[in-house]
């Protein structure tokens, strides 16, 4: 085999098991740091241990090397997917700012560059665990929720591919091996965007018939259940009716994938309050979650994300461009000059949810109110450690739990838990997709809902209060509604990378400046509010709709797969 072939196994054949031995005996060794084939084939303890790791593990990347990245989504561990979008700016960069300058190129990925072998990775490991699962002894029921569960989780890696890189190399049930031949060009030929989701969703309805609708004794808070099945699908019939995705699926169907999510009626809004939702497990809003326990935490997001005055690393520090966008609190725009938008009062009577995501100049925290300002802000140049210093003006609120220290937090926080799906992105998928394809106010034939009452549900939830939409809305208006809703009720939870690309917007969004703001205090105490660019050369062009595949696989298929245009 050349060796230019050899980085395929890592594409479709990299696995954790071993696979292969020698006929020497100093060679026949079992390796210490993994587990052989034989030992998950013949326990089926060990088995089912080997199904739940696949929620976890197949990053290639992970740069502190101690395991903290979620399973699914962010390539990244300090920084998140947020600081590749008009969120925010990752603070000591963390490999986004190329990304953030245009500069992303098929050798020159970042931590971008993990998503496709990852990816690949997780697909061929769980088609390995399909294939050995008629031999696991257990009873049928069992063997069927856990091939539902299988079938999820591959869905969800093919969701990766697609989302980051459009059509998908579709592998079928096919556990490649070493021995195989890796030169066959099928096994580099991409499927259409629509294909691929079609298959995509194929599986994940062969998934929901086969997973239970609760978590319970026997199937553990965390793994899938109809419910995560149903939301991926519903992502991805998004996904598929928006224009990016170029007549891949309807809005109609999107709207439909949507209801049967709803029409479970077991998600609901939480009425905990906004800012809690983040921090608590097992909340009547969460679809599917990755839970976190004291010998297997996270990220500890409040020392990485906190102000420097408190010993925290800036982190993933927001943008003026999301600060700006949220409305006042009585549902109008700062732009409107009815508003009541006072700019030496900016953040006054905003949108609650501002404050539950962004901490500013004068929020609460920890015992005093934070100081951005110079001269002499405690969170500001000025303050100590100034090398953690915002470059925007703002810090993360959003994930942070105050009953974590900042200092030494190691095994002491990150806990809480890492949301994938809940309800609230459900109804905003509705609301999108019942607006593109009925309009505001029609309830789709099925449903319960029109769009306008689902966004209502999400503005008018306790703690936010938003005033609700007044029936009579047009099409175009209610576009607007959703994307605003997107923005600010799902900030920071890795939707708006992919929703500007979807809406063919992102040649707009990110090319604007990353904004920040200079606070000067003045002597008689008020404050001079100033205009800065956070990072300079923030870049967009159109082949950045689309990931490039890195060049690294493309050499190795002997360049028979195909690169994304434009790089």
């Amino acid at each position: 085999m050349k060796r230019n072939h050899i980085k395929i196994f890592y594409l479709f054949a990299a696995t954790a098991l071993t696979i292969a031995g020698c006929k020497k005996d100093f060679l026949a060794i079992q390796p210490t740091d993994r587990i052989a084939t034989s030992a998950i084939e013949a326990d089926s303890a060990v088995f089912e241990a080997y199904v739940t790791n696949r929620y976890l593990g197949t990053q290639l990347q992970n740069k502190e090397g101690d395991g903290t990245v979620p399973g699914f989504g962010r390539g990244f561990e300090y920084s998140m997917w947020s600081s590749l979008s008009d969120e925010s700016i990752y603070n000591n960069d963390d490999d986004t700012w190329l990304v953030q300058r245009g500069q992303l190129a098929p050798e020159n990925l970042g931590g971008a560059g993990v998503l496709w072998a990852r990816s690949y990775r997780g697909i061929r490991e769980c088609n390995y665990a399909l294939s050995v699962l008629p031999k696991i002894t257990m009873s049928a029921g069992h063997k069927a929720r856990i091939e539902g569960e299988l079938k999820f989780i591959r869905a969800f890696r093919y969701q990766d591919v697609i989302r980051n890189y459009g059509g998908a190399v579709l592998v079928g049930d096919k556990v490649y091996e070493l021995t195989d031949n890796l030169q066959d060009p099928a096994l580099f030929k991409r499927a259409t965007i629509k294909e691929s989701i079609a298959y995509t969703i194929a599986q994940l309805d062969e998934a929901t018939a086969k997973l239970p609708v609760n978590n319970d004794g026997t199937w553990l808070l965390g793994r899938a259940t109809k419910g995560a099945a149903l939301a991926l699908k519903s992502r991805l019939a998004l996904y598929a009716a928006s224009p990016l995705y170029d007549g891949a699926g309807t809005w109609a169907d999107a709207a439909t994938a949507a209801q049967a999510v709803i029409s479970l009626g077991k998600y609901g809004i939480y009425t905990g309050g906004y800012n809690r939702m983040f921090l608590e497990n097992e909340t009547n809003e969460v679809i599917f979650e990755r839970l976190y326990t004291k010998n297997d935490n996270h990220t500890h997001m409040e020392i990485a994300n906190g102000p420097n005055g408190y010993g925290g690393w800036a982190g993933n520090t927001p943008l003026q461009n999301l600060v700006d966008d949220y409305q006042m609190d009585n549902g109008k725009p700062i732009a409107d000059p009815t508003s009541g938008y006072d700019p030496t009062h900016p953040y006054d009577h905003r949108d609650p949810r501002f404050d539950a995501t962004v901490l500013h100049n004068g929020s609460p925290y920890r015992g005093r109110n934070i100081e951005t300002f110079i001269p002499g802000g405690k969170d500001s140049k000025d303050g100590e450690s100034n090398w953690n210093t915002t470059k925007t003006g703002y810090y993360l609120r959003k994930y942070m739990d105050d009953a974590y220290p900042l200092e030494n937090p190691w095994g002491n926080a990150g806990f809480h838990p890492w949301i994938y799906f809940r309800y609230a992105e459900i109804l905003l998928n509705f609301a999108e997709a019942a607006n593109e394809a009925y309009g505001p106010d029609v309830i789709p034939a099925g449903a319960t809902l029109s769009a306008r009452t689902a966004i209502n549900m999400i503005r008018s939830r306790p703690g936010v209060n938003m005033p609700t939409l007044a029936a009579g809305m047009s099409q175009a208006q209610m576009r607007d509604a959703v994307r605003y809703e997107r923005r600010v009720e799902l900030a920071f939870e890795e939707h708006r990378f992919y929703d500007v690309r979807r809406w063919k917007i992102a040649d707009v969004t990110d090319n604007k400046p990353a904004g920040g703001v200079i606070i000067t205090k003045a002597s008689d105490g008020s404050f001079v509010y100033t205009p800065k660019v956070a990072l300079d050369g923030r870049s967009f062009a159109t082949k950045h709709y689309w990931l490039p595949i890195p060049r690294t696989e493309i050499q190795a298929s002997g360049g028979q797969l195909q690169q994304n245009a434009g790089y």
